[in-house]
C-alpha cells in the first residue's frame, strides 16, 4: 500500500476529504441556530433545563441551538461548570454555548426564546416595595434590550416566585414592538404541585387529572380551581373508554381535606425555592415551551400567566393567570368556559393585589398593602389567618392559595 499509485490516491482522497469538509461547514455557517437565552443560569433549574432543551423533542434534532447562559458577576465558577457539563452532554443539536455577567449592548441577540428565571434578591430586600423596584430595574434593563436585539417573534417565558405577573407586565411595556402574546409567565408549576397533591389523595396517576386551573396572581393571591377537574384512567366501579373521564368533586367527598389539608400544603408552597432543586420549575418551563411550539393536547386546558383583554371580565391591562390551549404556535384563552356568578366574584376580588402592584410601579400609590394584613378576597378571611404569622416574618413572601370548588 506504499507505492507510488497508492501515495497519489491517497494523497487525493485527503484533498478531496478537505474539500468536502470545507463545503459542510460553509453550508453549516449557512444554517442559523436557535439562539437560546437563560437568565439567572447558575440556578438549579437551568441546570436540569438545558438538557431538556437540547433533547431534539421540541424543536426537532434538525434545528440547532445556541445557548446563552446570563447572571450576575460572582457567579462565573458556577456559570462555568454548567458550560463544561453542558459541551460534555456532546448533544448533535448543540451549536455554542457562551456564558456572560454583564448586560451589554448585544445582550439577548438573534434570540428566539429568552428565559428569564426569577432573580431578585429577596434576602436583601426589607420591604414589598422595594421589591417591585427591582422588578422595576429589571425591566427597564432587559425590556429596551429585547426590543433592541432579540427577533421580532421572540418568545419570553418568565419563571418565578416574586411579582412574576407584575415583572411579566412590565416586560412588555418596555419591549413595546414584541407581541404581548408572546411574553407569558409559567404557573403550570402550581398546577403540577395541586395535581400531584390530588393524585396521592385519589391513589391514581397525576398524568390522568385534566383541566385543574389556576387563577390569578402566580406569585399572590390564587384560586386553584377544581370545579372544572377531571379524572382519567381513575380505578372506580365505573370504567370506559380511555377518552372516558369522571369529574373530581363527583368521587372526591372529604370536602373537608380540601378545605384544611390541601389548602395548607398548597400554602406552604412558598418554600419550593429553598427545598426545590430546580427538577419541577425545569419541566414546567420544558412544557410550556413544547405546547407553544407543538400544540397543547387536545381539549386540555394549561394555566398561564398572560395579558388580560377583558375575558372572564378580568380588567384589561394586568397580567392574569387564566385556562388557555395552544395551537399552532400561538395560544388562547379558553373563554367558552361557562363562570358563575359568585366565581365571577371571586375573580374579580384576585384583580386587586395585580392593580395595586401595577400602581406601585407606576407611582401611583406608595404603599402596597396599607394597613392590610388579611386577603383581599373576604369571602376567605378566615383561611388566611393562618398564614398571617409567615407573611409578618418575612414581608418578601406573599403566597396564600384560595380553592375554587365552583357551587359547593
Amino acid at each position: 500500500m506504499m507505492t507510488e499509485e497508492m501515495l497519489a490516491i491517497a494523497k487525493e482522497n485527503l484533498q478531496t476529504h478537505k474539500v468536502v469538509d470545507q463545503e459542510e461547514e460553509e453550508l453549516k455557517s449557512l444554517i442559523n441556530p436557535l439562539h437560546i437565552w437563560i437568565n439567572r443560569a447558575s440556578a438549579g433549574i437551568c441546570y436540569h433545563l438545558i438538557p431538556l432543551l437540547l433533547n431534539g423533542e421540541i424543536f426537532g434534532m434538525e434545528t440547532e441551538i445556541s445557548l446563552h447562559l446570563l447572571d450576575r458577576k460572582g457567579c462565573e465558577e458556577l456559570l462555568e461548570a454548567t458550560v463544561m457539563e453542558t459541551q460534555d452532554l456532546a448533544s448533535p443539536v448543540l451549536r455554542g454555548i457562551t456564558m456572560y455577567t454583564e448586560l451589554d449592548d448585544q445582550t439577548f441577540l438573534d434570540a428566539e426564546v429568552i428565559i428569564l428565571l426569577d432573580d431578585v434578591l429577596q434576602e436583601a430586600i426589607p420591604s414589598f416595595e422595594e421589591c417591585i423596584q427591582q422588578v422595576i430595574n429589571q425591566c427597564e434593563m432587559y425590556g429596551p434590550l429585547i426590543e433592541k436585539n432579540a427577533r421580532s417573534n421572540v418568545r419570553v417565558v418568565v419563571m418565578g416566585k416574586t411579582f412574576v405577573n407584575l415583572k411579566t407586565w412590565m416586560l412588555i411595556t418596555h419591549a413595546p414592538s414584541i407581541n404581548p402574546q408572546n411574553i407569558v409567565t409559567v404557573s403550570l408549576l402550581l398546577e403540577n404541585e395541586a395535581k400531584a397533591m390530588l393524585a396521592r389523595k385519589m391513589g391514581m396517576h397525576p398524568s390522568g387529572i385534566k383541566n385543574l386551573i389556576v387563577w390569578g396572581n402566580i406569585s399572590g393571591n390564587s384560586f386553584i380551581d377544581l370545579s372544572k377537574t377531571q379524572l382519567y384512567r381513575y380505578d372506580s366501579a365505573i370504567w370506559g373508554p380511555p377518552d372516558f373521564f369522571r369529574e373530581l368533586m363527583d368521587v372526591l367527598f372529604d370536602r373537608e381535606w380540601i378545605r384544611a389539608e390541601f389548602l395548607t400544603a398548597m400554602s406552604l408552597l412558598s418554600s419550593w425555592e429553598i427545598h426545590c432543586v430546580g427538577i419541577a420549575p425545569a419541566h414546567a418551563i420544558f412544557t410550556v415551551l413544547k405546547y407553544w411550539y407543538l400544540d397543547s393536547p387536545p381539549g386540555e386546558l394549561v394555566s398561564l400567566g398572560v395579558l388580560s383583554e377583558g375575558q372572564f371580565g378580568i380588567p384589561e391591562g394586568i397580567v392574569y393567570s387564566m385556562p388557555v390551549t395552544f395551537q399552532n404556535g400561538s395560544w388562547k384563552v379558553s373563554t367558552d368556559l361557562q363562570i358563575s356568578e359568585k366565581n365571577q366574584e371571586y375573580l374579580q376580588n384576585l384583580t386587586y393585589d395585580l392593580i395595586r402592584e401595577k400602581q406601585v410601579a407606576l407611582g401611583e400609590v406608595e404603599e402596597l398593602y396599607p394597613e392590610r394584613k388579611v386577603s383581599p378576597v373576604p369571602h376567605l378571611a378566615e383561611e388566611d389567618e393562618s398564614l398571617q404569622a409567615e407573611e409578618e416574618g418575612n414581608s418578601t413572601k406573599y403566597f396564600k392559595y384560595i380553592i375554587l370548588l365552583g357551587g359547593n
